[in-house]
């Protein structure tokens, strides 16, 4: 299989490339400064460098030529203001489900977060609230999308811990921490699971094996 990830420096698509690497799946990563490009090798991946907030549909989608499925994991990050958590966070994901249909490649994962389906609460910070309205906004925009296979995974609050390859994995979990290398290694279960088509699911760290909780919510 061949899987093109967007934001394909980010903690976890590092995380996730090194799984597929291992399993013997193709991955090529998307990232916006060629001196990333070492970081993605390292960990088996491709590297492609092509600036999401500036790059046309067309660019993008001659990246995602051939490719079995695609995976949005970019986002703004830490430091960003307001402004380029909607270009990055809700125009980014646009963009790429717009190259991702335009090269035929209809399996698309979505790194999302949770809350992102309401509005944040009276007192949000104003910039994590305008990074939750833009991931709820390109979920949206991800759902219409009939041309697309598309699964969005929104894990909780994000911990460097040592994966523990158990997890709850369901349309909603309720609040709790999840750490990368466990949101890595659903995604690549996701990947091979195509029931899980058309899904909206909440991650974090729980007791039911990854394998495990993909095939639960694969066949419900």
């Amino acid at each position: 299989m061949r899987i093109v990830i967007a934001g394909g420096h980010g903690q976890i698509a590092l995380r996730l490339e090194r799984l597929l690497h291992a399993r013997g799946d193709e991955v090529a990563g998307i990232v916006r400064r060629p001196e990333q490009a070492g970081d993605l090798l390292a960990a088996g991946a491709e590297p492609v460098v092509c600036d999401l907030e500036s790059a046309s549909v067309g660019d993008v989608a001659r990246h995602l030529e051939g490719a079995d499925a695609a995976v949005f994991a970019a986002g703004a990050g830490p430091g960003s203001g307001a402004a380029r958590k909607d270009t990055v966070d809700r125009g980014a994901a646009t963009l790429f489900a717009d190259a991702a249909e335009a090269a035929g490649v209809r399996r698309f994962v979505v790194v999302s977060a949770m809350g992102a389906d309401r509005e944040p609460p009276e007192g949000t910070d104003p910039v994590f609230a305008a990074y939750l309205r833009a991931k709820g906004a390109a979920d949206a925009d991800v759902r219409a999308r009939a041309g697309l296979d598309w699964t969005i995974l929104r894990p909780g609050r994000l911990t460097d811990d040592p994966g523990t390859g158990q997890v709850t994995l369901a349309d909603a979990t309720g609040r709790g921490a999840v750490s990368r290398d466990d949101v890595a290694a659903v995604l690549a279960a996701l990947l091979e699971e195509p029931d899980t088509a058309g899904r909206t699911l909440e991650l974090i760290g729980g007791d039911v094996p990854v394998a495990d909780a993909v095939r639960n919510v694969a066949s419900h």
